[in-house]
């Protein structure tokens, strides 16, 4: 496993906006930063091609309105209805690391809301809800709807996040991520310190610092729900009354929100979408700059020559591509997951909704289908293997994911590294992709499927 990578970011925030001396997740091989511009990649006149873009045109057009709750909640509600993301996913953050810090707190946190392919992120009375949406090819694009009183809500796009969430924190490409800090009784974060940036691969101990957290989790420590009141110890949090929190009451005003919790579940699955849509954006871009027999990282856009062909820059970006393509498909497998000690449970309806969205095979078993006990997931490669960002891979790229992931599953490679999975795992994620993913390759079958041997049908 590879040590932590450290890197400096300029600007602060938690999810939508990024943290100052970055540490990126366990086992993570950070290399560089590639930029937009890069002529390779193609994206300067793209048209979007996002969920919240296309929002956006409904809106401007006329075909839908966004009606105000007239309360503090405002136009969240009718906005979550129709970008299809669901109340009970609702995590709130009362770390200051926002560009809406000044309106947060411990007793008003910002609130989270997110599916897929959307982010929502909604301070109680604020001017302002900021989104964030996978854009198959790009990363992800970051929006505002200015609610302004007196008139209809307008979408923007935002550039000024990418200042932050373009850079290590994101795998170099336009991401999302989570991020755990030590937060002060007022809700700041030490940027001395740091952040952590989580996913399932970060020990339950590590994570979540600067978030509520409400479920169970037996006596695992984690850092949510916590301050540090001792400024002689910022490092030092206080876990008095912060573990196994199924009522935030004490903590914050939770009747200015959709729910009243931030449940653990989604918290989870939210840390593990947000590094899994990295690691396809990353692989998408290095498949372009491979293609190109371009440079990446530093030296990339910048005008100088391009080297082609079998060019030593042409081969340092294919033994790039060669280690990212290994790098998604341990994550898509969750290799190196950190263990639950413990059952976790959360307290909201996520976990019943989310298993719901499917999609399922002929024995209702689906990539969704959560563990909770001892890892995640009951069936470990990820849902978003349904998503827009892997369905845009560049087809050769794609296929060679396909391969890796068919070679572990059936066997062929037994790496130390994907030792988590037994025969049984093999079996049924075999089984659940090849009745429930379209235009797969044609050696995806199930061992012992009657149709062994026919064609899948592309």
């Amino acid at each position: 496993m590879r040590p932590h990578r450290r890197a400096w970011l300029a600007c602060s925030g938690t999810l939508l906006l990024g943290l100052a001396a970055v540490h990126s997740p366990a086992g993570q091989p950070y290399e560089e930063t590639i930029p937009t511009g890069h002529p390779a990649l193609g994206l300067r006149d793209r048209i979007p091609a996002n969920a919240v873009h296309e929002l956006g045109l409904r809106l401007a057009d006329g075909r839908i309105t966004l009606r105000s709750a007239g309360d503090d909640t405002g136009y969240l509600r009718t906005l979550l209805d129709q970008l299809d993301v669901n109340a009970d996913s609702q995590l709130l953050v009362f770390s200051r690391t926002s560009l809406q810090r000044q309106a947060i707190s411990p007793r008003r946190p910002r609130a989270i809301y997110f599916n897929d392919e959307v982010a929502v992120a909604f301070v109680p009375g604020s001017d302002r809800i900021e989104l964030a949406a996978v854009d198959p090819g790009f990363g992800v694009a970051f929006y505002e709807l200015e609610v302004a009183r007196g008139r209809q809500p307008r979408l923007m796009r935002s550039t000024g996040c990418l200042r932050c969430h373009h850079g290590p924190a994101t795998l170099g490409v336009p991401g999302l991520y989570v991020g755990s800090v030590f937060p002060s009784p007022s809700g700041e974060p030490n940027f001395g310190l740091g952040t952590v940036v989580t996913d399932h691969r970060t020990p339950l101990a590590e994570r979540w610092g600067g978030w509520y957290v409400t479920g169970t989790h037996g006596a695992q420590p984690h850092r949510g729900n916590a301050v540090a009141r001792d400024p002689a110890r910022p490092d030092r949090l206080d876990a008095a009354g912060a573990r196994n929190l199924t009522d935030l009451g004490r903590k914050a005003d939770t009747s200015h929100y959709l729910a009243p919790g931030s449940d653990i579940v989604a918290l989870m699955v939210l840390e593990h979408q947000t590094q899994m849509t990295n690691h396809l954006t990353r692989l998408a871009w290095l498949a372009r700059l491979a293609a190109a027999g371009e440079p990446t990282g530093a030296a990339a856009g910048t005008g100088a020559a391009p080297v082609r062909g079998r060019g030593a820059t042409g081969a340092a970006t294919r033994r790039a591509l060669d280690l990212w393509i290994e790098e998604t498909v341990a994550y898509l497998l969750f290799a190196d997951e950190a263990p639950l000690a413990e059952p976790v449970t959360g307290v909201s309806t996520f976990t019943a909704t989310f298993p719901r969205r499917g999609p399922h095979d002929a024995r209702g078993r689906s990539l969704r289908d959560l563990d909770l006990r001892t890892r995640l997931f009951r069936y470990p490669l990820s849902y978003l293997i349904y998503g827009r960002a892997f369905d845009a891979l560049p087809d050769g790229v794609q296929v060679r994911v396909y391969e890796r992931l068919h070679e572990v599953l059936t066997g062929a490679d037994r790496s130390p590294r994907f030792r988590h999975l037994d025969a049984a795992d093999h079996r049924a994620i075999l089984q659940i992709v090849a009745e429930t993913k379209t235009d797969l390759p044609p050696f995806w079958l199930p061992p012992g499927d009657p149709s062994a041997g026919a064609p899948i049908a592309r």
